[in-house]
């Protein structure tokens, strides 16, 4: 990453920063369930959850999103997620 007067910083051009993402998850099914996790991708996982492909959230699909908090930092949102 590039800092520009200590203030901003941006990644090298080029470069795409990469963020890991811990979410909850809502089912849309009538019921009152929840799922936390974490994944580098949303839209590709939330994809797989409401197609019956995670063992875990098969049962209660659909799901929806309802929060997302992204992290630099692999290890730490690993870290959230276990709180």
């Amino acid at each position: 990453m590039k800092c520009e007067g200590g203030r901003r910083c941006k990644p090298a051009s080029g470069q795409m920063q990469q963020f890991s993402y811990v979410y909850i998850l809502k089912s849309d099914s009538g019921a009152e369930h929840f799922s936390v996790s974490l994944t580098k991708d949303l839209k590709a996982r939330l994809e797989k959850h409401n197609a019956g492909e995670v063992p875990h959230t098969s049962r209660f699909r659909p799901w929806q999103i309802k929060t997302a908090i992204a992290f630099t930092n692999r290890e730490r949102a690993a870290a959230f997620e276990n709180i």
